[in-house]
């Protein structure tokens, strides 16, 4: 399957962990707010960059009013009391372990807020005017990956949940071979019913709500993976693979403007391409623009040799979601002539005009695959 058009799943969770990995391991990162403070673009834009992708970028604002969250890492210092001071991550209950104060609730808090309650915990007790900093070390609550064709992919730490559309504006904007589709990869929470059927051997029964999902996104597809848990017993994580349409969004379909969530990858793949293979005059590869019919796909190849058979035309096709491909009949001839209906052109369809012979059908497409690349259309 080609990278230009569907990604396989396989692939979404092997680089949604890559990334997750290579963002936490970074040095700490600033906060920055879900809308930018102002646009720029070419030299003048600073979110451009010319480091690798898989480095975090790096924004600032001010984070003075953020709230602490679970995963984030936190250095306090005590004056005059060095013992007290360290570096906390704040556990999933949203607590630390502070020395003499035993489990402190901190998320939720700011770091003002934090310095202070420590503060007057410690007061009197074991200190007689404690003066207590609280710094973040790492937003590991608030990581959001980009990747694909947009203008500065990488790793963004952005308060509060962006959408589609701000995560993307924040990146720079999409780039000009973006394709139509945004695809989103998402972690979602096991049930605890079910871990404890895995736990006990027991069989799951079917699950009805399975692919269903409140966001509002015209696929959404659910995906399991079995790891250890952090008890050591063997469950299941589930991931969801969304799908948004661009080309929807950016013209005013903002059903498709959905929020994203912490930890969440968003990738946009180059723009959608289709082949055109056999005895045309110009086969290869072409970019795939909304709304082109096999009609126009034939004029774009400036038409059929005489030696095309174009009522034995066929259209291999890829299921987007299985892989499964089918071949789809069709009299070309007939179409272009206005006598059956034309067909829409599909990301990554394979349009075979064959010739005389049955075998011309296989050689053309390995053709057209081969020397499809050199006749790209911008």
């Amino acid at each position: 399957m080609s990278i230009s058009g569907n990604i396989s799943l396989a692939l979404f969770v092997s680089l949604y962990f890559s990334l997750v990995t290579t963002g936490f391991s970074q040095d700490p990162l600033p906060i920055v707010k879900d809308t930018p403070r102002r646009e720029a673009t070419g030299s003048d834009n600073p979110l451009r960059t010319n480091s690798q992708v898989s480095n975090p970028i790096i924004l600032s604002a001010d984070d003075a009013d953020y709230q602490l969250a679970p995963s984030d890492t936190i250095r306090i210092v005590i004056e005059d009391a060095p013992e007290l001071s360290s570096i906390f991550r704040i556990n999933k209950s949203g607590t630390i372990p502070l020395r003499y104060l035993g489990q402190t609730l901190v998320a939720g808090k700011t770091t003002e807020e934090v310095a202070k309650m420590i503060a007057d915990s410690l007061r009197g007790r074991y200190l007689k005017d404690p003066k207590v900093s609280v710094t973040v070390e790492q937003y590991n609550s608030r990581t959001f990956f980009i990747q694909g064709s947009v203008r500065t992919p990488g790793t963004y730490v952005i308060e509060g949940k962006p959408s589609l559309f701000k995560l993307i504006t924040i990146a720079g904007g999409l780039t000009e071979s973006h394709g139509s589709l945004a695809y989103i990869i998402r972690e979602t929470k096991p049930d605890p019913e079910k871990l404890e059927r895995a736990r006990a051997g027991i069989e799951q029964p079917p699950d009805k709500n399975t692919a269903k999902s409140d966001l509002p996104t015209p696929l959404t597809q659910v995906v399991k993976e079995k790891k250890a848990s952090d008890a050591g017993i063997e469950g299941e994580t589930e991931y969801q693979l969304m799908t948004a349409q661009l080309s929807g969004l950016f013209k005013g379909r903002f059903d498709q403007n959905f929020l994203i969530e912490p930890n969440d990858l968003v990738y946009i793949p180059p723009r959608d391409v289709f082949y055109l293979a056999g005895e045309v005059k110009s086969p290869g590869q072409y970019p795939l623009k909304e709304g082109t019919t096999l009609r126009q796909a034939i004029s774009i190849s400036q038409g059929t040799f005489a030696r095309a058979a174009t009522n034995r035309g066929i259209i291999f096709r890829q299921d987007p979601l299985t892989g499964k491909s089918t071949e789809i009949p069709v009299d070309i001839g007939a179409v272009m002539k206005g006598k059956f209906q034309d067909i829409l052109i599909m990301p990554n369809d394979v349009i075979v005009v064959p010739g005389s012979t049955v075998k011309s059908v296989t050689n053309s497409i390995t053709n057209a695959l081969i020397r499809g690349a050199g006749r790209a259309i911008n």
